[in-house]
Parts: structure tokens; C-alpha cells; sequence
């Protein structure tokens, strides 16, 4: 999340860009921000003109602060209004009640630093009689319109803040008094005061009232000790990251090679293993990989999955990764597939690994829970003047109608855009969450012309 003027009691953040088709927000702390705009507003068509506005990206620059966030919106004749919603501070017991409920549980500390609204730490709260998210009537609306309810400046700046409290709930936590540095450093010093009560107690046992385990000797529950180990300092720094993976040995000698063994298939698997173990100790090393070639992030999707890769797959897996003709089309006949298929697959591969070549080869059909909740998805997908027609092709795939692009729905629930090539479908591009964003990347390919890769051969229904 992008911001700059960066305080510890006021941050603002650059505009937004326009947001595609689909919610606002994904976090259930920014629905329940939504939820309390939604509840509180009198007039729904102001708040569908506010929804309007902030996709269209007219609101500007959101500056937060205690009780209170403000960006100017733009209407679309370029009239500009400064909008304003206030939101109730906590008081100063009110913080130190919060304070103590978070030094509590090592969970509540863990999410937060992680940028996380832990829900027990909101159910706690709630119960001590702290609400931290707004309920009904918690957001005071103010506009240059001079709209006495929330109009669609405020609406839409509401709108906006979702997305921002969706990626850091600090946002949230700033608007009831705290900053982000403040609240944390408070939360430091409860913990370094529990643990040093903690170690009076292990020399004076009868002087402090601690657990004891079943031995009978003082300690402390593993969520605390957990906790306290935040207050470590931090570990060096990691070694540097090689520049590429190590050069495989030249296998082309006059020694004559053990039976069954092909020495350039070899090579070139040695070389495969290398680039894998040099993308792996990238991301342990939590390097960026931005200098890797554009496929191995995709191909390698599948590195940290739970299940080890078939031989079919693996096959695709190799196809995807090489420039050379002759690998990919002895992959395709070791693998069973023709040509043509295998590069369809590599195709697939790129775009997302083992589960987009699952959306490619296999087709499955959804129970009537997953049936309906895709349907809802592709509902709420689109404003209603917005909505494309999409006609069931059955098992998990939606077609456009009027246009050469389908949908297709994986088992994680990610859609994928797909394009017609002939009388066949191919993958049109990476999945997304949001099937407006999908279907976009497959109409975006339809309009360039592409009509898929012209490679042939998948497994779609012809539809």
C-alpha cells in the first residue's frame, strides 16, 4: 500500500487507481468498516453513486488522522467537494484497557505485526466495552456539497478507506487515537514489564503469582514465551544472494556412456535441477527475484506444494522452462501428448503451474454448494448495467456471449481466463480472484486479435 507524508498521528496516502469490477474489499475488518457505511446511510442510490465514483478512481489523496479521514472527490463535471468522516478516539483508558487486552495473547501481538485485526483481540475488546470497528451511526459524514447524510463524496471516500484498512488495519487503530510506531512501542514496554515480572518470579516464586507446570517449577505458558521473543534483537542479515544458478558439468566426453544413459538429456536436467535450487534460495532469502526470467516464478508455482509433481506434469514443467524445440518435443512424446498439446500445456504452465494445467486437462464438476456460491461471485462480480452474458458451458466454465472468451473455475476457487483458438480454447492469461478481472484479461487478448495461441490442442469443450 502506497503512502507518503508518513507521521505517527497522521498519514496520507496517494489516490487509488480505479478499481476493477468485484468487492472492495477481501478482509473481514474492511467488510465490517463497509457494513457500518452501509447501515448508516438513509439513501442507497447515494451510496451506489459514491460505489460509482471511487471505481472510477475520483477520489484523491486519503490523509488520515485521530477521529477523522479527508480526500477531496471529484464529480464527474470535475466539481471538486473536500469530504470529511469523523470517527470517535478512544480515551486514554480506553487505550490502556486495549493495551493490556492485546499483551495478553501472543496471537493478538503476532497478527498485528503481521498487519492483521485479530478477531478475538476485536471480541475481547467488544467485550470489555471497546468496540474497534464502527457500528451504526459510527461514521459522521461532513462534505463541502453540504449534504446533511452521507452523500456520494463521503461514500466514496469510504469506499476508498476499505482498501486501505483491507491491506493495514493500523489505519483503522490511527483513526481511534494510536499510531502505528506509538502503539507498538506501548506494546513493547508491556511485554518487556511482563517478562521482567516474569523473571522476579522465577528467583522469588512465593513473592509473584505465576503458573506452575506439573514438576512443579515456575514458568510460563508457550503463547508468552512466544511473545517475548518479538523483544529479541534482530537476526543478521543473510548472505547475499548468487547471481544465477551454477553451470552443470559438460557431459560430452569420448567415454562411452552406461547404457540407458543419454548424456545431453542428462546435462540438461542437471542444469534444470540448478536454476531450481538458485529460485529457491531466492525466495529463502526473501530476495525479490525481479532478475529471474519471467516464466520461472509461474513454472516453479508448484515448489512448496504438499504433493510432489507427476511425470506428466513434471514433463509440462520442463517444456514450459526450455527455448529448445527438440526437448519439448521428445517431453511431449515421453509424456503421451502430441506436440501441439505439450505446447499448449507449457502454455497453460506459464501462467500458473500445476493448477492452471489442472483447469486445462481435466474438467470437474462443482456440487451444488460450490455451484452456488460461483454463481453469487459472478453475480456481485459486475455493477448491473455492467454485467456480461455468460451461459454455463458446463462443469466449472462459463462462456461470454458474443465474444471468443470463456471462464474457467479451479478448484481454489480462482478463475481463468481462457481464449477461443479454433475450435479449441487456450489459456489466456494468470488466474484471478475476481472473475471481472479474469474475463477482462481473456476480452483484452479477444480485442488484440489473438484468438488464442493457435497451438491446438486442448481439452476444452469446443463450446
Amino acid at each position: 500500500m502506497s503512502g507518503y507524508g508518513y507521521g505517527d498521528d497522521e498519514r496520507t496516502f496517494a489516490a487509488l487507481p480505479p478499481a476493477q469490477g468485484g468487492a472492495f474489499t477481501r478482509t473481514w475488518w474492511g467488510r465490517a468498516w463497509l457494513k457500518a457505511l452501509e447501515d448508516t446511510a438513509l439513501d442507497g442510490q447515494q451510496l451506489k453513486a459514491g460505489r460509482r465514483h471511487a471505481r472510477a478512481g475520483a477520489v484523491g489523496a486519503v490523509s488520515v488522522r485521530p477521529g477523522r479521514i479527508t480526500a477531496v472527490v471529484k464529480d464527474r463535471d470535475g466539481t471538486s467537494h473536500r469530504s470529511d468522516v469523523l470517527v470517535r478516539e478512544f480515551s486514554e483508558e480506553e487505550w490502556e484497557r486495549l493495551l493490556d487486552l492485546a499483551v495478553d495473547s501472543a496471537g493478538h501481538i503476532a497478527a498485528l505485526l503481521d498487519r492483521e485485526m485479530p478477531p478475538h483481540l476485536v471480541e475481547d475488546a467488544a467485550a470489555a466495552g471497546l468496540d474497534l470497528l464502527p457500528g451504526i451511526g459510527d461514521l459522521d459524514p461532513e462534505c463541502g456539497c453540504e449534504a446533511w447524510d452521507h452523500c456520494p463524496h463521503t461514500a466514496a471516500l469510504c469506499y476508498q478507506v476499505a482498501r486501505l484498512i483491507d491491506e493495514d488495519p493500523f489505519v483503522l487503530l490511527l483513526m481511534r487515537g494510536r499510531g502505528e510506531r506509538t502503539l507498538l512501542d506501548q506494546l513493547q514496554s508491556r511485554s518487556v514489564s511482563r517478562a521482567a515480572r516474569v523473571d522476579r518470579a522465577a528467583d522469588d516464586p512465593s513473592g509473584v503469582d505465576v503458573p506452575e507446570g506439573d514438576d512443579g517449577m515456575a514458568g510460563v505458558s508457550a503463547e508468552e514465551a512466544y511473545a517475548e521473543g518479538f523483544l529479541l534483537p534482530p537476526l543478521p542479515a543473510p548472505p547475499a544472494v548468487p547471481d544465477g544458478p551454477g553451470r552443470s558439468p559438460s557431459l560430452d566426453t569420448e567415454t562411452e556412456p552406461a547404457p540407458g544413459i543419454d548424456p545431453v538429456a542428462l546435462e540438461f536436467l542437471a542444469s534444470d535441477a540448478a536454476a531450481r535450487a538458485h529460485r529457491m534460495l531466492v525466495v529463502a532469502l526473501g530476495a525479490s527475484g525481479e532478475g529471474l526470467p519471467g516464466p520461472q516464478a509461474s513454472q516453479e508455482s508448484h515448489e512448496s506444494h504438499e504433493s510432489p509433481l507427476t511425470p506428466a506434469q513434471d514433463a509440462v514443467r520442463l517444456a514450459a522452462g526450455s527455448p529448445v524445440p527438440w526437448i519439448a518435443a521428445r517431453l511431449a512424446s515421453g509424456s503421451g501428448r502430441t506436440r501441439a498439446e505439450m505446447d499448449l500445456a507449457a502454455r497453460a504452465w506459464r501462467f500458473g503451474g500445476a493448477a492452471a494445467l489442472a483447469v486445462l486437462e481435466e474438467e470437474w464438476a462443482p456440487d451444488a454448494e460450490a455451484l452456488a456460491r460461483a454463481s453469487a461471485r459472478l453475480l456481485e462480480a459486475w455493477e448491473d448495467d455492467e454485467r456480461p452474458t455468460l451461459r454455463r458451458a458446463g462443469g466449472a466454465r462459463w462462456t461470454a456471449v458474443g465474444a471468443e472468451a470463456q471462464l474457467r473455475l479451479g478448484k481454489d476457487g480462482h478463475w481463468w481466463p481462457y481464449l477461443k483458438s479454433g475450435a479449441r480454447w487456450s489459456p489466456a492469461g494468470p488466474a484471478d480472484r475476481d472473475p471481472a478481472t479474469a474475463l477482462a484479461t481473456a476480452l483484452a487478448g479477444d480485442t488484440a486479435g489473438t484468438g488464442g495461441t493457435g497451438e491446438g490442442g486442448s481439452t476444452g469443450d469446443g463450446d
